[in-house]
């Protein structure tokens, strides 16, 4: 008779997060956003902000006797940190911002043990965008698919035409490192 697993609890609202686990064959057994203040901290790298922010949340929610996996997804333009858009002019002005350029998604993950072990991963990937008209910026700015994503966009909806090149990891510019993601679970014990 095999042992009963321990509850896996996902601590994201995210359903982009929720989607991509599935595609793993990964179900939480609950998902329990977790409430934490996302303000970087003074002189704080994007790289660091991701970690913090996936080991924050998931310490937010963890409970012994549980899994929990938390993810948070930076996007940065060398040192500067942009914005989750708050509104349609926050959106404007983060593709205004990568128009022609390219910019870096830096996604943390962090995993908790029944046991109270954790680890903590980020996953940068690069991602170049084409020069966008004007006309381009306020109609995606209009639709409302850039509010509350981090710099302003979701890749996997109507900027999908805007993304020239990405080097790093598709799934992690979604919003979850799934490669990391899996391995790290199962280092921990998780199956």
């Amino acid at each position: 008779m095999t042992a009963a697993r321990a509850p896996l609890v996902l601590a994201s609202a995210s359903p982009r997060r929720l989607d991509l686990l599935a595609q793993a064959g990964i179900r939480p057994d609950e998902v329990s956003p977790a409430d934490i203040d996302e303000t970087p901290l003074k002189q704080e790298t994007p790289r660091q902000l991701a970690a913090r922010l996936a080991r924050e949340k998931a310490h937010a929610v963890h409970a012994p006797g549980q899994y929990t996996l938390a993810g948070d997804t930076v996007v940065a333009m060398g040192r500067r940190i942009l914005p989750k858009a708050g509104d349609a002019q926050d959106v404007r002005d983060c593709l205004a911002l990568m128009s022609g350029r390219a910019h870096q998604v830096l996604s943390g993950i962090a995993a908790c043990t029944p046991d109270g072990r954790q680890s903590v991963r980020v996953v940068t990937s690069r991602v170049l965008f084409k020069r966008l008209t004007p006309e381009e910026i306020e109609h995606y700015a209009h639709e409302g698919d850039g509010v509350g994503k981090a710099g302003g966009y979701a890749i996997q909806g109507q900027a999908a035409p805007f993304v020239r090149r990405i080097n790093g990891s598709y799934t992690a510019i979604v919003g979850l490192p799934l490669y990391e993601a899996v391995t790290m679970l199962e280092g921990l014990g998780y199956r």
